[in-house]
């Protein structure tokens, strides 16, 4: 399953925040498509699923796909 989380305008780090608020009610296995133009965003996104064991499944800004491992 997949869910979609719009962060279109936000800026850091309200995208990485926003995720890791919604990450813990996607079931494992599943996914989420951070939609994000903030600049930073290719950084943090990548960085953050790295900190917390999670699988950064493609990063192509504006799009994020993260899997939950855990």
């Amino acid at each position: 399953m997949n869910t979609d989380l719009d962060c279109l305008g936000l800026l850091c780090p309200l995208p990485v925040i926003k995720l890791a608020k919604l990450l813990p009610t996607i079931e494992v296995g599943g996914t989420v498509t951070v939609l994000a133009d903030d600049p930073a965003a290719a950084t943090d996104i990548p960085a953050w699923c790295r900190l917390r064991g999670q699988e950064l499944v493609s990063a192509e800004a504006p799009r994020f796909v993260v899997r939950r491992l855990s």
